[in-house]
């Protein structure tokens, strides 16, 4: 400290001296094992004293004697003791501690504490040792008290006076030698938790010195043990399962080597990625990464994991949207968990690599790995992962997967270790129906299916022909006591088969849990503001609901916490929910073996079918796929065929994955000649299966075909310099583009609507501006309605009408298409698309009412929904773009605010409420009302409080949006502090005389 050194004198206590104390050995203050020194002030230090070590604290006093109650109770368990001592002959210590366990010693030391617990425990292992070895303190007492049964018939005053002495001299040795013991834990660490520190302390040193051949890193996987009370009071977790374990203590996870696992779905896979990310934020204090494929998924890993972060004392970060800082902010003191989507883990590092921070990323996780074999997000992944195995030699990758059929070629890429299981907590058993017939699924059978029942369920001829597929049959064989899923191919057909489904249903189901069913309406109700989906109005007192795209993100969250809770028993829902949240079911029914129009991959039959058991609940789970006969062969192979093999999309919509690649890969001065280019691939995807995938054109040929298109395209320059090999150079162009994340055919057009735009830009209106953050990649979504479109043109200012006709779409135009009229002049259809999504951003900017935007715009809910988070990531991705190009400097404050607008599209002071993770608008409503108003009271409010308060709040529910405040709070707060930090930072560089 500033105020100078801490003097430290030792002072040597005589026995003398020490008759004031009464029945404290040695208090803490005098000790040297005290808790941190307070002083009164800053410049007045006066040294501190602490008591000798080496000397015997204690000499002619003993405090034990001179404590009658304590000596009370040894005559209350002597006596009791002498009492049994015929018919027992266990040992007298023992017994006398037993009696002290009914009232533990709460006022003495810790010293005392400690001789407690090893006497007792010293005790129990004398028992089972033989009676010649060494003696021990434990095991003298243990053998004189045995003695001492054995001559029973001697004076009893003689032996309580031996037990006394022999206990109390026990007692005082045991104090010395933990006086004497060094003090193993620093002035820094005892201002944290001691038990934390500690355990970490001890993992990261075995951690150092770790042989490969020892798995036993600390206390739970090198972990604290608060760290195992945490994950059973949050998550209900007490044990792993047998495969997580070993998996856990795998060589390559100990030795830090990448590792592939595959399980099948609900086997347990998030969990030990959970505990290495823990491990390396705690032990080897690195950040880290966890990629998840959807925005949903972000956000609930966010809220689940808020709580660790905050006991453990780390940052929980979320980028996904329009949410992320990039690079993110350095913290000094605090490592920083990074939860992205696929996407916004690519920006984020590059960030990384181009601030020089890569090395301080140590574990970077994957889930749903086998998405590289996914179009355009596969391709992705799969530069993210190139680039921080080539950048970075200390990061760890693991990556969770479906099992694939050649995960041989994901080992080669990453340079990984693979460990496969097939362990599913709940059995599954697949059948198939044809007819009113159920096969179970056996591949040992010649025809795959073996024949295990009929169905027994009376149909009217009404019923048959409403319902051919017996799907009614099939769902009340379980419902409503266990849960089930039903998997639609298509949107509108899930709506069909819920209120198909209800139609014949029995009266007893609308008595099931009635009321919780009502409180869900109303919070629907709520949701929508006094309006409710009328399909789910009629389903959900049934306990049956629909879930897919055309819902609200807050229906669509309402739906699945009712169904987890048992509210609703059965959902029908598309192939996304297979792939996104986890609801599992006691039978999953396939009502189609297709997706829209095409046929099912095996890989999406896994995953839906996966859902089927509840670990914990179910002993069994079922799935049922209802085929016609005419998908009797392709289903075969569908059920019984191999895995299917995931091959890399770099090349995948004409290369554009690789022009992304090599642009980012010069832009961040990875590669700077196509040699180094050419080095990089070689630790790709692409290069391990160029054979299958470079059949016309090789891999080479194919990088100077990408490096002449960036050339036109004006991203890069090659600059050529004397004899050396010529030198790639991007351009401010290419910069914005790959630093904006702008796809490479939109980053030209972006750029001349921005530079038009500034001509002219509109700036009493927020029209102009949202019309060049609409997303391009959603326009061929857009059938305008003429009539719809014209009638809204019209509700436009004058100022508003003449920047849509400076852009292109005039009113004319608009006027004769609504009339049916044709228009001969010839008009840019993808800018009048454009127009017509950009006015729908506008109508939910200025009224917020989701509702009742749809029903004027005849889109549903869902699409509008979408639209708001496209635009929203899109401005994002806009802002980001300008920020490298200083002539669109005025766009970086008016960009700034729109992304605040449309990610959140409420009134202005529900967005800090909205800003925690989960919140949604009419839960934000209800907490303003209430008084919570600003993102402090959230953080500061009590769960219980808030439960009692807030209308439909459940404890759980509450303690995780507690918990999602304070994490952002503190985010926020340090962001603050580490610019403080900065600005009173002497700068290294400073002139000296």
């Amino acid at each position: 400290m500033s105020s100078g050194r801490l003097e430290v004198k030792i002072k040597r206590v005589c026995s003398r001296k020490r008759s004031f104390l009464k029945t404290r050995l040695a208090p803490v203050q005098q000790r040297g094992r005290c808790s941190p020194i307070r002083t009164s002030s800053m410049t007045e230090r006066r040294p501190v004293e602490y008591c000798s070590d080496s000397e015997d604290l204690f000499g002619d006093y003993d405090s034990i004697l001179e404590d009658s109650s304590l000596l009370a109770k040894l005559d209350v368990a002597e006596q009791n003791e002498r009492q049994r001592a015929a018919n027992h002959l266990d040992s007298l210590t023992d017994s006398i501690m037993d009696e002290f366990r009914e009232e533990p010693f709460e006022d003495l030391p810790a010293s005392q504490l400690q001789f407690q617990q090893h006497i007792t425990e010293g005790a129990k292992r004398s028992r089972q040792m033989d009676k010649n070895q060494t003696s021990t303190p434990c095991q003298s007492v243990s053998r004189t008290a045995e003695a001492r049964l054995e001559t029973n018939t001697q004076g009893d005053g003689r032996r309580s006076s031996r037990v006394r002495r022999s206990m109390a001299d026990l007692l005082k040795k045991t104090m010395l030698e933990n006086a004497a013991a060094p003090v193993k834990v620093s002035r820094t660490a005892e201002l944290k938790e001691a038990v934390v520190s500690e355990e970490i302390s001890v993992a990261l040193q075995a951690m150092e010195t770790i042989s490969p051949e020892t798995t036993d890193l600390g206390p739970f996987f090198g972990l604290p043990s608060k760290v195992k009370e945490l994950m059973h009071k949050l998550r209900g977790i007490q044990n792993l399962y047998e495969w997580q374990e070993t998996c856990l203590n795998l060589d390559c996870v100990q030795q830090r080597k990448n590792l592939i696992y595959s399980l099948p779905t609900s086997g347990g896979k998030t969990l030990v990625a959970e505990i290495l990310i823990l491990r390396e934020l705690l032990c080897r204090k690195k950040d880290c990464l966890l990629v998840l494929p959807y925005i949903s998924l972000v956000q609930e890993k966010v809220r689940g994991l808020a709580s660790f972060g905050l006991e453990l004392d780390f940052m929980v970060e979320e980028y996904a949207g329009s949410k992320g800082k990039f690079p993110p902010v350095k913290r000094r003191n605090n490592r920083s968990l990074y939860i992205a989507t696929i996407e916004k883990a690519h920006s984020l590092v590059n960030s990384l690599i181009e601030t020089s921070r890569l090395e301080n990323l140590g574990l970077v996780v994957v889930d749903e790995l086998h998405m590289l074999g996914d179009g355009s997000r596969g391709a992705v992944i799969e530069m993210t992962l190139s680039k921080v195995q080539y950048m970075s030699k200390t990061t760890q990758i693991i990556g969770m997967s479906a099992t694939l059929g050649n995960i041989k070629d994901l080992q080669t890429f990453l340079r990984a270790e693979n460990y496969t299981s097939d362990f599913r907590p709940v059995q599954l058993r697949e059948y198939v129906k044809l007819s009113d017939s159920i096969y179970e699924v056996d591949p040992k059978e010649e025809n795959c299916f073996r024949f295990s029942r009929l169905l027994s369920f009376k149909y009217s001829s009404a019923m048959q022909k409403m319902d051919p597929d017996h799907i009614i049959a099939l769902v009340t064989e379980v419902i409503p006591t266990h849960s089930c899923l039903v998997f639609c191919p298509t949107k509108k057909n899930c709506e069909n088969v819920a209120g198909m489904i209800c139609r014949y249903l029995r009266e007893e189901f609308l008595k099931h849990r009635e009321n919780e069913k009502a409180v869900l309406l109303q919070e629907l109700r709520d949701s929508g503001s006094g309006s409710v989906c009328p399909v789910l109005r009629r389903t959900v007192p049934y306990g049956v609901a629909y879930h897919h795209s055309g819902l609200t993100s807050e229906e669509r969250k309402l739906v699945e916490e009712a169904y987890s809770s048992g509210v609703l028993c059965l959902l029908t829902c598309t192939s996304t929910l297979a792939a996104g949240v986890n609801l599992p079911a006691r039978r999953v029914i396939l009502r189609s073996p297709y997706v829209a129009t095409d046929f099912l991959k095996r890989s999406q039959y896994k995953q839906m079918v996966g859902r089927a058991g509840r670990a914990g609940i179910d002993s069994v789970g079922e799935s049922i796929l209802i085929l016609q006969e005419k998908d009797k062969i392709l289903a075969k192979e569908l059920v019984c065929a191999p895995m299917e093999n995931c091959y890399s999309n770099l090349m995948h919509d004409d290369g554009k994955g690789m022009l992304s690649l090599i642009l980012s890969l010069v832009g961040l001065n990875i590669s700077t000649s196509l040699q180094q280019i050419q080095e990089f691939l070689s630790g790709t995807l692409l290069f391990v299966q160029q054979k299958q995938l470079c059949v016309e054109k090789g891999l080479w040929d194919v990088t100077l075909q990408c490096v002449d298109m960036l050339k036109e395209k004006d991203l890069i320059t090659i600059k050529v310099t004397g004899s050396n090999s010529p030198e790639l150079q991007i351009t401010r162009l290419g910069r914005a583009a790959y630093k904006g994340s702008v796809d490479l055919i939109h980053c030209d057009i972006l750029y001349k609507d921005l530079s038009k735009g500034l001509e002219g830009l509109l700036l009493n209106s927020y029209l102009h501006l949202v019309y060049l953050v609409t997303p391009y990649d959603l326009i061929p979504q857009c059938n305008p309605d003429w009539m719809v479109y014209f009638r809204q043109f019209t509700l436009l200012s004058a100022a508003e009408q003449k920047m849509s006709a400076a852009i292109g779409v005039p009113e004319s135009f608009v006027a004769r298409k609504a009339a049916g009229q044709t228009v001969k002049k010839s008009v840019n259809l993808g800018v009048v698309r454009r127009m017509y999504l950009a006015l729908v951003l506008f109508s939910l900017l200025k009224e917020t009412n989701v509702w009742s935007v749809a029903e004027r715009f005849q889109l549903s809910r869902g699409f509008l929904q979408t639209l708001l988070s496209s635009a929203s990531a899109f401005c994002s991705c806009v802002l980001h773009f300008t920020e490298e190009l200083e002539e669109f400097w005025p766009f970086k404050a008016l960009l700034t605010e729109l992304t605040r607008r449309l990610t959140y599209c409420v009134k202005a002071e529900l967005i800090p409420l909205m800003e925690v993770s989960g919140v949604m608008e009419s839960r934000a409503k209800q907490l303003y009302n209430a008084g919570y108003k600003t993102l402090t009271h959230l953080a500061n409010a009590d769960p219980a409080v808030l439960c009692r308060t807030i209308e439909n709040l459940y404890k759980k529910q509450a303690n995780l949006m507690v918990a999602s405040a304070k994490m952002l709070l503190n985010e926020k707060a340090a962001v603050l502090q580490e610019e403080v930090d900065e600005l009173l930072m002497l700068p290294a560089d400073l002139p000296q005389i």
